[in-house]
């Protein structure tokens, strides 16, 4: 039988970022911003932890929304990158090198 996936679980809500990594980059959080009428969300992760990472899309450019909730939700993203330089984070994130 094979080993569960660290990206994968109980809730299977979304995916599950592993742990970060010794020496993970640290993303540069900025206030949320309209910038489009329309953000399309691509992929996030489970909503089972109290912060959840959203994969947008919007204008031809993809950024990383981090929803932390606790009293209060308090909403960054990333810097707004092409579709490539997108993905790399979103990958990095989920990976545990980046947070």
């Amino acid at each position: 039988m094979a080993a569960p996936s660290p990206l994968i679980g109980e809730c299977y809500g979304g995916l599950h970022p592993a742990t970060p990594q010794a020496g993970y980059e640290r993303i540069a959080w900025h206030e949320c911003v309209p910038r489009a009428e329309r953000v399309r969300v691509r992929s996030h992760t489970c909503n089972c932890r109290p912060i959840v990472y959203e994969l947008c899309h919007a204008g031809g450019l993809l950024f990383v929304r981090r929803i932390y909730r606790s009293d209060a939700v308090i909403e960054h993203q990333s810097t707004w990158l092409r579709t490539s330089e997108g993905e790399e984070l979103w990958s990095r994130i989920l990976l545990g090198h980046a947070r």
